[in-house]
């Protein structure tokens, strides 16, 4: 179905109140713009931005991009014979492979992180995403594995996938701190992921394998 004209505009004011947003953190720092600035950077009122955006963290990680289910939902669309852990592994490399947005390797997203890493309501935010992305996972895998109240598997496995999905991006963005380039990144972490795989346990790579 076409987009209507109502939504496009709804997407486009979206947009440009998000562009003007980072474009006033990178110039000046996170802390030190007002959402009173980004509104009339933006040529909008107040109210208006925050019907696009309720917080003031959400200009630079918006829910629908930075979701605490971003895991889950990888496993739960994982295809028969594909476990959990090897779903995710699978996301990751085909985001690296198309130096996708989510995972940082877009044109000029050195100066954003740079903005994101300087910022401690940011960091705070990320450290706080990661630790509920591996809780929702934990509760998927669990439900769909039927494990038993107190079997700490799920949490555990959900962990280890936690722990590679944060390595990744920590090491993505020690790169672009170093200035390298999208496709050198790229490669490198293709390259990590590989040893990541070679070093999981065979149960933790075949855990929660859905049935073909």
């Amino acid at each position: 179905m076409s987009e209507g004209l109502r939504e496009r505009k709804k997407r486009q004011t979206r947009q440009r109140i998000s562009e003007a947003a980072l474009g006033l953190f990178v110039a000046r720092g996170f802390d030190r713009v007002t959402i009173a600035e980004v509104a009339a950077a933006a040529e909008v009122s107040v109210n208006t931005l925050y019907n696009y955006f309720e917080a003031k963290e959400d200009l630079v990680l918006p829910p629908d991009e930075a979701s605490p289910q971003r895991l889950a939902d990888i496993v739960r669309a994982r295809q028969p014979g594909e476990s959990a852990a090897r779903a995710v592994l699978g996301r990751l490399r085909d985001e690296l492979r198309r130096h996708d947005r989510k995972v940082g390797l877009t044109a000029g997203f050195g100066p954003v992180f740079a903005m994101m890493r300087a910022a401690p309501t940011l960091t705070a935010r990320l450290e706080d995403l990661g630790r509920q992305m591996t809780d929702a996972l934990a509760a998927v895998l669990a439900e769909e594995t039927g494990a038993a109240p107190g079997d700490r598997t799920p949490s555990v496995i959900a962990g280890q996938i936690g722990w590679f999905h944060s390595l990744v991006y920590g090491e993505i963005g020690r790169r672009i701190e170093a200035g390298e380039q999208p496709a050198t990144i790229a490669e490198a972490l293709l390259e990590l992921l590989d040893v990541v795989e070679e070093t999981l346990s065979e149960r933790a790579l075949g855990y929660a394998t859905r049935e073909a």
